[in-house]
């Protein structure tokens, strides 16, 4: 019997135990699944026989290397900060990794021994990353099928309410993990436009936005994500002249934000003692110098960061309460921490509301032997949460680790190293089941007027 052990049972990994739980018979697998708080690990494991809930502290050196010991995979939906470490054990003890996380250097470095041992650690296998990179890959290599040259790839993605959902200003609620929305940007952007370089720090990454259409749904709003430069090479696109991936949410999200982030509320390097005792009044205090002007906190606020004392950015921020009397509470240490336990707090998804997954490439191609033709494909994965039962993020982000695992398990990805999955050999089989489940892209083609712009 094949032993799985699944690390975190947090908001994005409901989907992928369910999956790997009912596969489990016919594969003759069991399911064990660790979690710092068992109830999490218990409640979606149930009383299924293929399947166990146990805590597991990963900081715990002895529990870790138990339980990863044990397995033949490991599926990790833990922290990325934590992904190093447990790749390193599962190395030594001959487990192969999959995570939905980026992968590090430190996870690359990895990358002699896994071959040295025959396993495989398998990154970026969740919505963003994963799908995008897979889908991205596919309808690239489409267009060089047809003869044609990518000259700009643009990609987005998104986890946001459906429309018909405005329970708060933000239009915006918490269906993964609080801490990767609160540190959304902090790494910056770098990217190309129009065979120019651009780069962005993180205090301007909210201020760069602009519209994007998406079929169905409506004007969002994108700003740039991460570096788009790495994935000129991987997608082998030599010759794009305008190469960005972007984040999609509705209008007005980025100028509160960028606000936040302006004020230092998203900061996580610097622990501040007896943080959860405070008002929130108070922590936002901290971040003024007693050289801005103003009578009251609020007047403060305004005329540090140049907003209108009664406009909709200090709406926001009023209405998040952080010029409340209330304690903040909780094992908190950062700003980040704070502001995390914050957003959790007053951005839930109502228990009748549905969430969804946006991704959508945008490319232009020229097709030389065409007399260089040029043509725009837009293609769009638009997927609903079931209010009741999985989230449209918990799908997403779950259903290509749990392929890329039953592959694996099945003997059906022969390879080893350290990879993400844009090679042929992981996406085209993780693809063509994603589309028989009902997750397939819809494409459209535009012929581009001489002289016109993607």
């Amino acid at each position: 019997m094949k032993q799985i052990l699944v690390l975190g049972a947090g908001q994005s990994a409901p989907f992928l135990i369910n999956y790997l739980l009912e596969n489990a018979a016919a594969h003759d697998w069991f399911v064990t699944v660790g979690d710092l708080n068992l109830g999490n690990a218990q409640r979606v494991v149930g009383n299924h026989p293929n399947g166990s809930a146990v805590v597991f502290d990963v900081n715990d050196a002895k529990m870790r290397e138990s339980q990863i010991r044990k397995a033949d995979i490991v599926v990790s939906m833990l922290a990325p900060m934590f992904h190093p470490q447990v790749a390193t054990d599962c190395l030594r003890h001959g487990a192969n990794f999959v995570s939905a996380s980026y992968m590090d250097d430190r996870i690359k470095d990895l990358d002699m021994e896994a071959h040295r041992h025959n396993l495989l650690v398998l990154s970026e296998m969740g919505l963003d990353p994963g799908i995008d990179h897979m889908s991205a890959m596919k309808l690239i290599q489409q267009v060089r099928d047809r003869g044609g040259i990518v000259t700009a790839f643009l990609s987005y993605g998104s986890g946001i309410p459906a429309p018909e959902v405005q329970s708060n200003p933000f239009r915006y609620c918490i269906t993964w993990n609080p801490r990767n929305v609160v540190r959304a940007g902090e790494a910056g952007a770098l990217y190309i436009e129009d065979g120019h370089i651009k780069l962005l720090p993180y205090q301007h990454v909210f201020q760069r936005t602009w519209p994007v259409e998406v079929e169905g749904i409506g004007t969002l709003e994108a700003y740039p994500n991460r570096n788009s430069l790495l994935y000129k090479e991987l997608f082998g696109l030599k010759d794009v002249k305008t190469m960005i991936r972007g984040t999609l949410r509705y209008p007005g999200w980025s100028e509160t934000w960028h606000q936040i982030v302006r004020l230092g509320l998203a900061n996580e390097t610097m622990p501040v003692s007896g943080l959860g005792e405070m008002t929130y009044r108070d922590f936002l205090q901290m971040f003024l110098s007693m050289h801005v002007p103003g009578a009251r906190l609020e007047n403060r606020v305004a005329n540090y960061l140049h907003i209108s004392p009664t406009g909709k950015i200090m709406e926001n921020l009023k209405w998040l309460g952080l010029f409340s009397e209330e304690i903040i509470g909780g094992n908190v240490q950062t700003a980040a921490d704070v502001m995390s336990q914050l957003l959790v707090k007053k951005l839930p998804l109502p228990a009748d509301g549905r969430d969804m997954v946006i991704l959508q490439h945008e490319i232009e191609a020229v097709f030389p032997d065409q007399g260089n033709r040029r043509e725009r494909i837009k293609s769009t994965l638009v997927e609903f949460g079931n209010p009741g039962s999985f989230t449209a993020m918990s799908k997403t982000v779950g259903m290509p680790a749990a392929i890329a695992t039953k592959l694996i398990l099945t003997n059906q990805l022969p390879i080893s190293g350290c990879h993400i999955p844009t090679h042929p050999m992981i996406y085209e089989p993780v693809l063509n089941e994603l589309e028989q489940s009902g997750l397939k892209f819809h494409e459209q083609h535009q012929e581009i007027a001489e002289g016109e712009l993607i």
